[in-house]
C-alpha cells in the first residue's frame, strides 16, 4: 500500500499547491469539486452500510450550503446578496430536505438526519478553505501553512504508528491509530509549522505563535479524522471510495479539514493581525 500512496501524493500534491497558488476561479473550482466528491462519497458510505440517505437532496442542498459559506465572505462587487444570507440559506435547506422526505415513499427520520449531517458538515466546513485563501496578502501562505502541516502530521503519524505504535488511540473508532503515532505526528507538525513560519510568515506571527498553531492543526486535524472514522465504523466501511490509490477516497483525504478548516480560519481571523 505504500507505493500507491506515494505515487498518488506525487501527482496530487503539486496539483493542490498549484491551485492554492493561482487562487481565484481555479482554487474555487478545485474546492468545489472536492466538496461534491466528498458529498457523493458520504452518500456511498451510508448506502454501503445500509444507512438511509437522500442522495439527490444531499447534493442539491449541500452545494447550496457550500456556495453560501463562500459568498457570505467574498463575492463579486456587482452581486447583491440579502443581509440575512445565512439564516435564509439555513431555512431553505431545512425546508428543502424535509420537503424531499415528504415526497419520498416510506418516510424515514433517520434518512432526514443523515442527509442534514452531510449537508451541514461537509460543504460548510470545506468552504472555509476558500475563505482562508481569500485573506488579503497572507491567504496563500496561511492556506499552505495549514495544509502542509496536516500532511506532515498525517505522514508522521503513519510512520510513527507503523514503527513505534503499541498503544491503541481508540480501538473501536480507528483500530490502526496509536498514541505513539498521534504524538509523533503532532511533534513533526509543530516542527513543520515553525519552519514554514520562518520561510514565509515571519512578518505575521512569532515562533511561539507558530508552535501553538502547529499544535492546533495537528490535534484538531487528528480529531477531525477520528470524527469521519466514526461515520465509517458505524457503517462497517473501511474507505469512502478507492478513487485515490493508497489513500481511499476524497472524504478520507480531506476529513482532517472538516473540523480544522473553520476552526483555523476563525483563529486566524480573530487572533492574528490580518486585515480583511
Amino acid at each position: 500500500m505504500l507505493l500507491p500512496r506515494i505515487l498518488t501524493a506525487l501527482v496530487g500534491i503539486p496539483l493542490i499547491v498549484a491551485a492554492i497558488h493561482f487562487g481565484g476561479i481555479a482554487y474555487m473550482a478545485f474546492v468545489g469539486c472536492v466538496i461534491m466528491l466528498c458529498l457523493y462519497e458520504y452518500s456511498l458510505v451510508l448506502t454501503a452500510g445500509r444507512k438511509p440517505v437522500h442522495t439527490l437532496s444531499l447534493m442539491i442542498w449541500g452545494i447550496l450550503m457550500g456556495a453560501v459559506a463562500l459568498l457570505g465572505r467574498a463575492h463579486p462587487e456587482n452581486l447583491t446578496l440579502p443581509d440575512n444570507l445565512y439564516p435564509l440559506a439555513i431555512s431553505v435547506v431545512l425546508v428543502g430536505v424535509l420537503l424531499f422526505e415528504i415526497l419520498t415513499p416510506k418516510h424515514s427520520w433517520e434518512r432526514v438526519t443523515n442527509t442534514f449531517t452531510g449537508v451541514f458538515l461537509i460543504p460548510w466546513s470545506l468552504a472555509h478553505l476558500i475563505n482562508l485563501r481569500d485573506i488579503p496578502t497572507y491567504g496563500e501562505y496561511l492556506t499552505l501553512f495549514m495544509i502542509i502541516t496536516v500532511w506532515v502530521s498525517d505522514t508522521g503519524a503513519y510512520f510513527s504508528g507503523r514503527f513505534l505504535g503499541r498503544h491503541k488511540l481508540n480501538q473501536e473508532v480507528s483500530p490502526k491509530k496509536t498514541w505513539e503515532g498521534a504524538i509523533g505526528g503532532t511533534l513533526l507538525a509543530v516542527g513543520a509549522a515553525v519552519v514554514m513560519r520562518n520561510l514565509f510568515l515571519s512578518s505575521l506571527f512569532t515562533v511561539q505563535t507558530a508552535l501553538w498553531l502547529g499544535l492546533l492543526v495537528a490535534v484538531v486535524g487528528q480529531l477531525s479524522d477520528l470524527a469521519e472514522s466514526v461515520i465509517k465504523r458505524s457503517t462497517g466501511v473501511k474507505d469512502s471510495s478507492n478513487l485515490l490509490p493508497g489513500h481511499g477516497g476524497f472524504l478520507d483525504r480531506f476529513d482532517s479539514y472538516l473540523l480544522l478548516a473553520p476552526i483555523f480560519y476563525y483563529v486566524v481571523l480573530f487572533a492574528l493581525p490580518v486585515s480583511l
